[in-house]
């Protein structure tokens, strides 16, 4: 009995080193691949930044008079205004080495800044829309989020979360099937996550079926 348990022992060791060698050895050519390919960016001269998609904050469309006076959306409509006059580019997905092979080294710091300024820009449009919700606004809560999600493709989760939510509550599903395709298509990692979600908070839509 000891001699098969000892035997067993043995067998078991010598497939758990291979598999450390061969994920080892994956690991190794994964790191060699990525220093290679960042070599390369480096080496990338700047480029034109005239073909990025550039997101524009429509003031004029929005419901900027709503709630004016309270002091979250006064805050929120203050960095709207300021952001408006900045450029701003939702960079989700690519990576810094992906940025520089494209456009260049020289521009890493300009494009970190607009990505940034979406980063912001999705916070705050979230942060508004929340605060239009509480004070019984839903139509302008819903009209802040749709621009959200729908026209500069926020991967905000908690913005899909609510307008879904607020579709639901009007019947809507369609629309909230919609929101699942849409959160497909984001290009941040987030996407399929806000998906999953959807999908299980609203099974009765039937989203994410053939």
């Amino acid at each position: 009995m000891n001699l098969i348990v000892f035997a067993t022992f043995i067998i078991f060791t010598s497939i758990l080193s291979m598999t450390i060698k061969r994920h080892s050895r994956s690991d190794q050519k994964r790191q060699e691949q990525f220093w290679e390919r960042e070599a390369r960016a480096n080496q990338v001269r700047r480029k034109s930044l005239d073909g990025l998609a550039y997101v524009a904050v429509p003031l004029e469309t929005l419901p900027t008079q709503v709630m004016a006076d309270d002091a979250v959306v006064r805050d929120c409509l203050d960095t709207l205004e300021s952001l408006s006059h900045e450029k701003i580019v939702n960079l989700a997905g690519y990576t810094n080495t992906d940025l520089k092979l494209t456009y260049g080294t020289a521009n890493i710091t300009t494009l970190s800044q607009y990505d940034q300024n979406f980063t912001l820009l999705a916070q705050t449009l979230q942060k508004w829309a929340e605060t239009l919700h509480r004070g019984g606004y839903v139509q302008e809560a819903r009209q802040v989020l749709e621009y959200a999600v729908l026209s500069i493709h926020s991967d905000a989760g908690t913005s899909y979360r609510l307008l879904a939510s607020l579709y639901h509550q009007e019947n809507e599903q369609e629309k909230v099937a919609a929101l699942y395709d849409a959160a497909l298509q984001l290009t941040s990692p987030s996407g399929k996550t806000i998906a999953r979600i959807l999908q299980e908070t609203y099974p009765d839509v039937g989203i994410g079926q053939p």
